[in-house]
């Protein structure tokens, strides 16, 4: 008997609810590296101890490699740095999942012409890359104040600028006016089109082709009916092989990003020089300048917890996806 399709507002909660759930979970479990890669991707300075030997720098880094960064941030701060600008980052990164899954599911549905997640895995590779871009845009849009608010709290240190978010909140408002809040949203588009496309694009493929190998493993064991379902392990390394793809694709247009979001606001000294007002003229002009006063490396401050992070958190977000969308598939169907 063939399985009752949901109905339509009902998938749509399910898409969002399991996407809330599986942000959440993800953003939480990853934080600490999200909080390093942010303190480099802000830090004008050098993050390598490699321009210290070679004497290029001007100026002391705060940070100058991964293990350092979080010896002092436990120091300076506690273990609860690792979590600064969490709270905002939940409330950016809850709706943007839930907006993501359901955009992506009606898409698919759309190129399939059926909600069954099954039929969406035949989907080719450059419509799945085409539904997630478009579904990462849409989602953007609809959390990107949220995601500012939650790098300018995790980029300020101790002593903090900002004691809240709500102090942050009306300081931006107060000096940038409420187009401030959508600072740096060009570069953000310009990121999440292939980001989020790759993400998604990547973990249909490796998705169908570890299917394709269980159906050959299958017939070489001569077992009886070859079985579609991937194990969680198999759905964790789809996941963090799609988000390493993507982070290292995209990596230098988030360092713009995050460089347009606090460009202009208040920084303490200790932690190097602030980005100043209208410090760029737009995204070419940001990266030709980054490029010219810190070097091809500059582009690529924070890699390192960057891929760190992305791998577990893009395998955390999809699997907890798939077993929080099945298991509100059953109680709601």
């Amino acid at each position: 008997m063939e399985e009752q399709e949901p109905g339509q507002w009902k998938r749509m909660v399910i898409d969002a609810s399991a996407g809330a759930i599986a942000g959440g979970i993800s953003r939480t479990v990853t934080s600490p590296l999200d909080v390093i890669k942010i303190r480099f991707q802000v830090q004008l300075e050098p993050t390598t101890s490699w321009a210290l030997l070679n004497g290029h720098i001007s100026r002391p880094s705060k940070y100058t490699g991964m293990f350092q960064a979080t010896k002092d941030i436990f120091r300076e701060e506690g273990l609860w740095g690792f979590w600064r600008g969490n709270v905002p980052a939940l409330l950016m990164v809850m709706p943007y999942s839930a907006i993501q899954f359901t955009v992506l599911h009606k898409l698919k549905t759309f190129a399939a012409g059926s909600s069954k997640a099954e039929n969406h895995i035949n989907l080719s590779a450059y419509l799945s890359y085409v539904s997630g871009a478009l579904a990462g845009c849409a989602a953007t849009v609809g959390s990107y104040p949220f995601d500012l608010l939650r790098t300018i709290l995790a980029s300020q240190g101790e002593p903090k600028v900002y004691p809240t978010m709500r102090s942050a909140f009306v300081d931006i408002v107060s000096t940038r006016g409420l187009r401030g809040l959508y600072a740096g949203l060009s570069p953000t588009l310009v990121e999440i089109i292939p980001y989020a496309g790759l993400q998604f694009g990547t973990y249909d493929t490796f998705k169908r082709w570890t299917m394709d190998w269980n159906r050959i493993r299958s017939s070489n064991t001569s077992s009886t009916g070859a079985d579609n379902n991937l194990s969680s392990f198999q759905l964790f390394v789809c996941g963090l092989a799609a988000g390493t793809c993507a982070k290292l694709v995209c990596h230098p247009l988030d360092v713009v990003k995050k460089r347009f979001q606090i460009e202009g606001l208040q920084r303490h000294p200790k932690y190097g020089a602030r980005v100043e007002h209208r410090a760029y003229r737009n995204m070419s002009d940001a990266l030709s300048r980054i490029v010219q006063a810190e070097g091809w490396a500059g582009l690529y401050k924070g890699i390192v917890p960057s891929t760190v992070k992305a791998a577990p958190a893009g395998a955390v977000t999809f699997v907890a996806y798939e077993y929080a969308s099945d298991w509100l598939e059953s109680i709601l169907t």
